[in-house]
């Protein structure tokens, strides 16, 4: 579907919506980033990586990456609260070495990938220089990043400690980087919200989310549309 009929049809889907709501859609686009993107490897516990969906959608992050070597990653919505409906959610599950995958993945997309971890001090989270894409990687409950994710990181970071415990809960760590991070983005880079062609196609999906009968409305405003352009060429 091209970028102008998305946007004739996210006019039409409009119509549907009060004008509260899309007050609220265009206040929300204006502030989603792609410049930090949230990777999740091997967390198994479903309500770890519903809390931390729900932590990036309020914090403005669009993209979360799933790394699924050893299961299919539940999503609890009583804990995510319908935030899986407003971010994109990506499953690396169909490779060998997903985590390699996603790892090449973004580095293609131009991401920095940082491992999180408290065992190698590169910087704490306050230092980690913002200026470039990063992508975020948090490993699982009890072990942590992988050995593949350790030797492909290009910087390892760690929230600071005063206590005996060694370490936070995987969805209170990456709420605490978010805030760090999107805070200091929003602040220093000039261009960090997303670009003009993904906001179309991140509206579009909102709009068809909120919209109820939204497919069969579209299907019937395309056949209209169809029929009309047809009527003209004759």
């Amino acid at each position: 579907m091209t970028e102008v009929l998305k946007k004739e049809l996210i006019n039409y889907l409009l119509t549907f919506v009060s004008e509260k709501r899309k007050t609220r859609f265009d206040e929300v686009i204006a502030q989603r980033t792609d410049h930090l993107r949230i990777v999740l490897e091997n967390v198994y516990q479903g309500h770890n990586a519903s809390a931390v969906l729900r932590s990036c959608e309020s914090f403005g992050v669009q993209h979360v990456h799933f790394i699924e070597n050893r299961n299919h990653l539940k999503i609890s919505e009583d804990v995510a609260m319908g935030s899986s409906n407003w971010i994109n959610i990506h499953r690396h599950n169909k490779t060998p070495n997903n985590t390699l995958d996603a790892i090449r993945t973004l580095k293609k997309e131009g991401y920095r990938i940082v491992a999180t971890t408290p065992h190698k001090n590169d910087c704490t989270i306050d230092q980690l220089p913002v200026d470039k894409k990063l992508a975020l990687v948090f490993g699982t409950e009890i072990e942590g990043i992988s050995q593949d994710v350790f030797d492909q990181a290009d910087e390892f970071v760690k929230i600071p400690m005063f206590g005996f415990t060694e370490s936070f809960n995987v969805s209170v760590c990456a709420a605490l980087c978010m805030y760090e991070l999107t805070t200091r983005i929003r602040k220093n880079i000039a261009n960090c919200t997303l670009g003009d062609k993904e906001k179309v196609d991140v509206y579009f999906d909102w709009v068809k989310h909120s919209v109820e009968h939204s497919e069969a409305l579209i299907k019937d405003y395309l056949e209209k549309k169809q029929i009309g352009g047809n009527a003209i060429g004759l």
